[in-house]
């Protein structure tokens, strides 16, 4: 990856090099940038010194002495990072480029509430700090994200449906008693499309990820940037009203409304209308496996939430016009009538233009998804080059 030269290349944005690219040379740089061999002298030294950077061996000669390459150092510090989910959470601790070194994964209830759910977090960070031999003064950042709304500038979620005793919850306090450095809080969704968006689709800037789940979420990736909106409610399509010609009655969805996509369409939803249709079922899984046996009954609830949920993103893409819509989520599994129903109504009322070069597949990362977005989003804030300096001179 090259750059279009700069003459204003600060140590941060040098660092930034270094992130996106595997080793460089002095000589590298200074093409890059455009900068003078003395300045990039100086901010190489000063990234040297803070131990941001470190040598890597010896470049191609050119003629003369091999040129010294420098590469960044991923293992300076490790990132710490936890996807809540309703009912599972799963927790990994990551070198500075992001990626996942060790993971782990428990059975909670995030109703019960953020003291209970956020101490099984921080007992399974300990463990995984324990597993790598690090301490808790090498953390350099925490990501969390959580099934709701969000105020990514306070890191509290807002009003959250099904999180019971988190509204307005300091997260990032709670865990300054245990680590002295940032603490990122997202809504999960967000945080998997980012970890899709940059590790499988890279060279697409605009990608829709869809949850669809106990509950049914959506992130958007706009420009390849994750569109928060301006409060942080962008992507709620799960509680999108819905018109639905065959319904006696619009259903009570979780977050009080009437007649929600995800009233229809989320996972739990399927597990009310099956038990209501005499059917032996508890949980999501259980509706899935039932789905996956060829029930007549679920599958045809399974195709009548495919088209509501299709008609929610059809909505999405004429408003967006991504390039790929990526869906996650429990209900991925029945992917031939969830997809069957999404597809029919994207391409039934999104325009052609909208549509013409548009993907909708599955998850690549799969469960994995959110660990990996939090750490590249946790690692892109940390690094970023205004905050570049004050990181070397805390050192």
């Amino acid at each position: 990856m090259t750059t279009s030269p700069t003459a204003s290349g600060g140590v941060g944005d040098v660092l930034g090099m270094f992130r996106t690219q595997s080793s460089l040379t002095r000589a590298d740089v200074m093409e890059q940038t455009g900068l003078s061999r003395s300045t990039v002298n100086q901010r190489l030294d000063a990234l040297l010194a803070a131990g941001l950077v470190v040598p890597s061996g010896e470049g191609t000669p050119t003629g003369g002495r091999p040129a010294s390459r420098f590469t960044f150092n991923r293992s300076r510090g490790v990132l710490l990072v936890a996807d809540i989910g309703a009912t599972g959470m799963r927790t990994a601790l990551c070198d500075l480029r992001g990626t996942v070194c060790h993971e782990s994964e428990r059975t909670i209830d995030v109703a019960d509430g953020p003291q209970s759910v956020l101490t099984a977090a921080q007992e399974m960070f300990a463990a995984l700090l324990r597993t790598a031999g690090r301490t808790p003064a090498e953390v350099y950042g925490v990501g969390i994200d959580v099934p709701g709304p969000v105020d990514f500038g306070t890191g509290q979620v807002v009003s959250p449906p099904i999180m019971s005793g988190w509204d307005r919850y300091d997260i990032p306090g709670w865990f300054a008693a245990h680590y002295d450095c940032p603490v990122l809080v997202d809504k999960d969704v967000n945080a998997m499309a980012f970890g899709e968006q940059r590790t499988v689709h890279p060279d697409v800037p605009h990608l829709l990820m869809v949850k669809a789940g106990t509950g049914v979420g959506a992130g958007l990736i706009l420009d390849g940037h994750v569109h928060r909106g301006a409060d942080g409610a962008a992507g709620d399509i799960g509680h999108i009203p819905v018109h639905v010609a065959d319904a006696d009655d619009e259903p009570v969805c979780r977050c009080g409304n009437t007649g929600c996509v995800e009233a229809y369409a989320g996972g739990w939803a399927l597990v009310r209308d099956l038990r209501a249709a005499g059917l032996d079922v508890t949980t999501v899984d259980d509706a899935v496996t039932l789905i996956r046996t060829g029930n007549v009954t679920a599958v045809r609830l399974a195709r009548r939430a495919g088209r509501i949920l299709g008609g929610a993103i059809a909505d999405s893409v004429s408003l967006f016009n991504p390039r790929v819509v990526v869906v996650t989520g429990q209900l991925v599994r029945i992917e031939e009538q969830l997809f069957a129903g999404i597809r029919e109504m994207v391409y039934k009322r999104s325009l052609p233009l909208a549509t013409r070069n548009l993907q909708i597949v599955p998850t690549r990362l799969e469960a994995r998804a959110g660990l990996v977005g939090l750490a590249l989003l946790l690692a892109d804030g940390i690094f970023a080059p205004a905050r570049v300096e004050q990181l070397m001179l805390a050192g």
